[in-house]
């Protein structure tokens, strides 16, 4: 059975049913990161949806630990590769365009926010990931807000469970979220980047009451079936 694990914030551990183990956004120093999470075992992919401190995270001191690959932005990984890791441990595509490591399929979607590496310099579009492995199809909304195109995303990858930013401020709120969700085809919500800081005030009590979709109601460290 695949599962996916809350690690605080945007980040997450994804472990699909064959085996394989996907870090998305994996910034494990974070304030709301479980102190059981902060030293990953192994990893196959690390995926990254864009530059800023956030989500880049930790992906630099995690990769040399974890001998996996880092995939992203074509940008990004230039950032990255400039920045201390190997030129052979990235995977750089751009939106649009699918991937395959280990037999998950990584597709690269539209995204509307900005990004910049954490020393400031650009690093490419924001973007979000659909993630397809065996039975499962999960997307990774990234931080946006919501868009009329997540539409061509549900009729293209048909996303059986969506993983969106809620907190509002940076990203979309629970109101922008709940037509996200619509716009994707009611699809089951694990809600993230909510509750690390003050200033991300939705949650996944108030999204809940504004859609049809199922909404996992999770905490840090918590891990869902898929």
């Amino acid at each position: 059975m695949a599962t996916l694990t809350w690690l605080g914030h945007a980040s997450f551990r994804l472990d699909t049913d064959g085996g394989k183990r996907i870090y998305v956004d994996p910034w494990l120093s974070g304030p709301t990161c479980p102190d059981s999470e902060r030293e990953p075992e192994r990893a196959d992919v690390i995926v990254i949806t864009h530059g800023h401190g956030d989500h880049v995270g930790d992906a630099i001191a995690l990769q040399p630990k974890l001998g996996c690959k880092v995939i992203g932005m074509v940008e990004l990984m230039g950032w990255l590769s400039s920045n201390g890791l190997s030129g052979d441990d990235l995977v750089a595509f751009n939106k649009g365009g699918t991937i395959e490591i280990d037999g998950v399929r990584f597709t690269m979607t539209n995204a509307f926010h900005s990004s910049s590496a954490p020393d400031g310099t650009y690093a490419g579009e924001a973007a979000g990931i659909v993630v397809r492995a065996e039975r499962t199809s999960v997307y990774f909304a990234g931080d946006t807000c919501v868009f009329g195109d997540m539409q061509l995303i549900a009729r293209l990858y048909a996303p059986q469970v969506a993983v969106l930013p809620i907190g509002d401020h940076y990203t979309m709120g629970p109101e922008q979220a709940a037509l996200a969700l619509e716009l994707l085809g009611n699809p089951r919500c694990v809600p993230c980047h909510w509750g690390t800081f003050p200033l991300l005030t939705g949650t996944p009590d108030a999204l809940a009451q504004l859609t049809k979709s199922q909404v996992d109601r999770i905490e840090p460290g918590d891990t869902v079936e898929l």
